[in-house]
């Protein structure tokens, strides 16, 4: 489990400093189109690219708190001996859903290796990449919240359960 904190921990300095990046590159721009009638170029394509991997990633860890959009209150209501079942229904949802994200992020991703951007000689692979990396941290977490739906709840920070 000690493992499993460190890669949650490692997600979030991941995005923060993804998010930090954008900022600085998108104003550094700003600053350089505006104030000297020049930019970065490659700036653009960066900041999307970083966008791209700090919602995928978002994506990842807002499934692993459970603080995903979800309208539970007809079902807690109405129905509550079935919530476990209901729950567990809705995480083999969304493993299959994640299952069909890492296949076509995997097979995009295989597929423009070669293709390399003029801008920033990087591969428009790696925007892929960023699918296919989630969608492995999802699969995990939904595959364990089926068979144990309160297993990753765990949330140092908070100091406990939540």
């Amino acid at each position: 489990m000690v493992y499993w904190r460190w890669l949650w921990r490692f997600v979030d300095w991941m995005m923060a400093a993804l998010l930090l990046a954008m900022i600085v590159l998108v104003f550094t721009n700003v600053v350089l189109r505006y104030g000297f009638s020049s930019g970065l170029r490659p700036s653009v394509e960066l900041s999307r690219l970083g966008l791209v991997w700090v919602v995928m990633l978002g994506a990842a860890v807002v499934l692993r708190r459970s603080e995903h959009l979800a309208v539970t209150e007809f079902s807690e209501v109405l129905f509550p001996k079935l919530v476990p079942f209901l729950r567990r229904l809705a995480y083999l949802v969304i493993l299959v859903a994640v299952l069909m994200l890492f296949w076509g992020a995997f097979r995009q991703m295989n597929a423009n290796w070669n293709n390399i951007s003029q801008l920033t000689g990087l591969p428009s692979a790696l925007f892929y990449l960023a699918g296919v990396v989630s969608a492995v941290l999802m699969t995990v977490i939904a595959a364990v919240r089926v068979f144990f739906p309160d297993a990753l709840d765990f949330d140092e920070e908070r100091g406990g359960n939540h």
